[in-house]
């Protein structure tokens, strides 16, 4: 099964070798027809500690790394 690949803005690098990263998706309600803005945040693995606030960066899925990061920083 193919590594989900995300796209997002990095909010928090104060932890080592971990980003968090806010990852919004945009789609049309059902009913309303409304373009509705959803977002999630991410902890991502950052092996260099090389991402900053700001940055925008690419994720993949990975295998768990601690209790809370299953993702990788793949690309900025």
């Amino acid at each position: 099964m193919p590594k989900r690949i995300l796209q997002g803005t990095v909010t928090s690098n104060q932890n080592a070798q971990t980003v968090t990263v806010l990852v919004e998706r945009r789609f049309k309600h059902p009913l309303l027809q409304k373009t509705v803005r959803k977002s999630k945040k991410y902890r991502a693995h950052d092996e260099a500690n090389q991402f900053n606030v700001g940055d925008t960066v690419r994720i993949q899925e990975c295998a768990p790394k601690s209790k809370t990061k299953r993702w990788e920083v793949i690309a900025s």
